[in-house]
């Protein structure tokens, strides 16, 4: 989709249809059709969030919109409304956009910034469809399942000029291509975007985007590297698994080195302690933090954002077989801790527990990582946030920043030493499944604690949001969770 801002008034493009937003107990606004004003008379179109209504006018179709009160508009707000107008304009074959942007000439200027670029996001994430695996349609129905272009328009009286207009467009939407990006990624089957077919993707991307560099091991490597933790959840597949990391550095960095983890399973049977049958097939998406730092990096990287960032991506798959690890087994991870094997479906924070060592290894001053670790972060939060734990109150305040500006919501559980002793282990240092299953979440993060020394990190449980999250502008299906808020991070040590 080809995305552009303008200061022409949206009855100037030549978009076939046009958005109005209404805002509760105001007209549409004064450089619009009458017969807007017209459906407001007749209680057609209404400013209660999300109600739409349609006219005729000028040769275009309009749609308003409904927004709410203009004081609870809000950037998630914009993007749910957004969805909302993508759908119904799709199903009115359109196929050039111009949304007239709902800020109020007397605006802050950042604010006004943020509106536009939800606009962008929201449309975009809406229009998204996963078909690479479905035949190509033989019947007769050739109406667009896709915008071709999108405009937002502002006022050039405005809070923002043209010109920052366009900037905040052009970066929503190559933030929100590399949300669908990672989309694809999850979406793909196990047979499909194997651990080396990823791998293969990110070298793509370091071949593609100046300034990323992308290296590669595999088995060999990994075991050559003293990851014996990562190593043993791959000796269960015929696949090769694929420690990826990416590197990107602009010669204007600012702040820390930043590094990003991603467990990236690309399909999780939970060995030898085998999941039951039912939604196992979800667990292809047992990559998708992986998927969001491969694709958050590479988008840093198309926005040259003055950072400096490190990314560690462990891929395999964990599988039974006669040569997979057993429960009782111990391993030893590359900082010299040893594990005890006491559930082979807890196999993420394995791989985490190695790559989060690289990570450190590798110079990060700041790490997040990201994975679909437990379902009881389902249990507890539901799909709205993330769970987040972290050692460092300065991070703490960095991430929940950027998940309250991408709508990539998190919501901080506790790290107390009482929930380290749970990890500790009988024969080994530790237990990667204590049997008392007791705050499971938190003892996945108190496990990870381990790797990092006194590194400042977090962790994010995404096992409720990288999928069907259920939101208008996502829905079904793999979200891209993750990507979003990772950027934001990074733009959030630029200042």
């Amino acid at each position: 989709m080809q995305v552009f801002a303008t200061t022409q008034t949206a009855a100037a493009t030549d978009a076939d249809t046009v958005v109005v937003g209404l805002f509760e107990g105001e007209q549409p606004p004064g450089d619009t059709p009458g017969e807007l004003g017209k459906l407001v008379e007749s209680g057609e179109a209404k400013g209660s969030f999300k109600a739409l209504a349609l006219t005729h006018a000028d040769g275009k179709r309009w749609l308003t919109v409904g927004l709410g009160a203009r004081e609870d508009l809000t950037p998630e707000r914009a993007r749910v409304a957004a969805a909302v107008v993508r759908e119904r304009a799709t199903e009115l074959a359109s196929s050039r956009l111009c949304w007239q942007a709902p800020i109020a000439p007397d605006g802050n200027e950042q604010q006004a910034a943020e509106i536009v670029e939800a606009l962008v996001e929201g449309t975009i994430l809406a229009d998204y469809r996963f078909d690479l695996h479905k035949s190509a349609p033989t019947g007769k129905d050739n109406t667009p399942k896709h915008l071709d272009q999108l405009l937002v328009a502002v006022a050039g009286d405005g809070p923002l000029s043209g010109e920052q207009a366009e900037k905040a467009a052009a970066r929503a939407g190559t933030v929100a291509e590399a949300v669908n990006r990672a989309r694809d990624l999850q979406n793909r089957p196990g047979n499909d975007l194997t651990p080396t077919a990823l791998a293969d993707y990110a070298l793509a991307l370091g071949g593609e985007i100046e300034g990323l560099r992308v290296e590669v091991e595999g088995r060999a490597g990994i075991e050559g590297l003293g990851m014996g933790a990562f190593a043993a959840v791959a000796q269960g597949s015929d696949q090769q698994p694929a420690l990826i990391v990416l590197r990107y550095e602009s010669p204007d960095a600012k702040g820390p080195l930043l590094g990003f983890v991603g467990k990236a399973v690309t399909f999780d049977s939970g060995g030898i302690s085998l999941k039951p049958g039912p939604k196992m097939a979800e667990m292809k998406f047992d990559m998708s933090g992986g998927a969001a730092v491969v694709e958050a990096v590479a988008a840093i990287a198309r926005l040259q954002l003055p950072v400096k960032l490190v990314a560690v991506v462990g891929a395999t798959e964990n599988l039974p077989s006669g040569g997979a690890i057993k429960p009782g087994d111990i391993v030893t991870a590359q900082n010299g801790k040893t594990i005890e094997i006491n559930n082979t479906d807890a196999e993420g924070r394995l791989v985490l527990a190695d790559c989060l060592c690289h990570a450190v290894a590798l110079g990060a001053e700041r790490i997040v990582d990201l994975a679909t670790l437990t379902g009881a972060v389902i249990v507890a939060l539901g799909s709205t946030y993330s769970g987040l734990m972290c050692n460092d109150e300065d991070l703490v305040e960095h991430i929940i920043a950027a998940g309250a500006h991408t709508g990539e919501i998190v919501w901080r559980l506790p790290l107390h030493e009482e929930y380290d002793e749970l990890v500790k282990g009988k024969y080994g240092d530790l237990d990667n499944a204590p049997e008392a299953r007791k705050a499971g979440t938190i003892i996945g993060a108190s496990f990870l604690s381990n790797f990092v020394g006194e590194t400042p990190w977090a962790h994010l449980d995404i096992a409720g949001s990288a999928w069907d999250l259920g939101r208008a502008y996502v829905g079904k299906g793999a979200s891209g969770y993750g990507v979003r808020l990772l950027v934001e991070l990074a733009r959030s040590y630029c200042a």
